[in-house]
C-alpha cells in the first residue's frame, strides 16, 4: 500500500473531507488531493502534521510499518523479610483485691511471671494459679504447689498428679501423703491404695501394712494381713466380710475397711 493510498483510508476512517483534513494540517484542498492523487508528496513539516492529526508515527505514515509493541520490561524480584518476634501476651485487670489484679495473664516465652487472685502464666502465683510452675490455694500445671493441687508433679493438702504428694491426700501415678494415698504406687502414714501400696492400712495388688493389710500379696509388720484367696475361702456376702473385718480389726475406721476391700476386689 502506498502513501497516497494510506492517507485516504485515514481520512476516511476519520469521516472528514479533504477540506477539513487541509484546514487541519494547514494547507489548501487542493495540496490533500494531489497528496491522495499521488500527484506531489507532503514536505517533512506536512507529513508530521499529517502524523500527529490521525496519531500515527511517520514509518507508519510513510512506509506502513507498525511501531513494535514495546517489551515489557523484566518484573523485578521483590524480596520478603519476615521478623518473627517471640510471642507475648499480657492482660492485667484493672479491678484489684488485697492489692492484686483480680485476673492476671502473662503468656509467652521464656520467664512470664503472673501474680493475681486469678494467675494465668508461665510462672503462676495466686488464689487460683494455672500454669507450668503453679501455686496457690488452687493450682494447676506441670509442676503446683497449693492447698488443692493438679499437676505433673503436685504438691499440696491434697494432690493429683503424675507424682503426688499430699499432706492429706494424694492420687497419682506415684502418690505420697500423710493422710490417704491412691496411685500405681501409694505410701502413706495411715491409709494407702494402690498397686503397690505401703501405709498403716494398705490395700492393692501387693499391700504393706503395719496394721491391717489386704490384697493380692498382703504383709503386715504387726498387725493382720488377709489376701484374697484367704478372705474368698471365708464365703461371705460383703456386708458380712465388712463385718466380719470390722472384728478382726476395731480400730479400724469403717470407710478405711470398705476402701481396702474395695481396693482387693472384694
Amino acid at each position: 500500500m502506498e502513501f497516497r493510498e494510506r492517507l485516504y483510508q485515514l481520512r476516511k476512517g476519520r469521516g472528514i473531507s479533504q477540506e477539513e483534513l487541509a484546514n487541519a494540517v494547514g494547507v489548501s484542498r487542493q495540496a490533500v488531493q494531489k497528496w491522495e492523487a499521488g500527484a506531489s508528496t507532503p514536505d517533512l513539516n506536512n507529513l508530521s502534521a499529517l502524523a500527529g492529526y490521525f496519531s500515527v508515527t511517520l514509518d507508519y505514515l510513510v512506509r506502513g510499518v507498525e511501531p513494535e509493541a514495546p517489551q515489557a520490561a523484566p518484573a523485578e524480584r521483590t524480596v520478603i523479610h519476615n521478623y518473627y518476634t517471640p510471642y507475648h501476651y499480657e492482660y492485667r485487670s484493672k479491678c484489684t483485691l488485697l492489692g492484686l489484679p483480680l485476673v492476671h495473664i502473662h503468656l509467652g516465652y521464656g520467664l512470664r511471671r503472673a501474680r493475681g487472685i486469678i494467675a494465668i502464666g508461665n510462672v503462676a502465683t495466686g488464689l487460683v494459679a494455672i500454669g507450668g510452675f503453679s501455686a496457690g490455694l488452687l493450682s494447676i500445671g506441670g509442676l503446683g504447689i497449693g492447698l488443692l493441687t493438679l499437676a505433673g508433679l503436685a504438691a499440696g493438702g491434697l494432690a493429683v498428679g503424675g507424682m503426688a504428694f499430699g499432706l492429706l491426700a494424694a492420687l497419682g501415678g506415684g502418690a505420697f501423703s500423710l493422710g490417704a494415698a491412691l496411685g500405681g504406687c501409694a505410701v502413706s502414714r495411715f491409709v494407702a491404695v494402690g498397686g503397690a501400696a505401703v501405709g498403716q492400712y494398705a490395700g492393692g495388688a501387693a499391700a504393706f501394712g503395719s496394721l491391717l493389710a489386704i490384697g493380692q500379696d498382703a504383709e503386715s509388720a504387726r498387725g493382720l494381713a488377709f489376701t484374697l484367696d484367704q478372705l474368698q475361702a471365708l464365703e461371705l456376702s460383703p456386708p458380712e466380710l465388712l463385718s466380719w473385718l470390722q472384728a478382726q480389726a476395731p480400730e479400724a475406721p469403717r470407710w478405711v475397711l470398705r476402701l481396702l476391700l474395695g481396693a482387693a476386689g472384694r
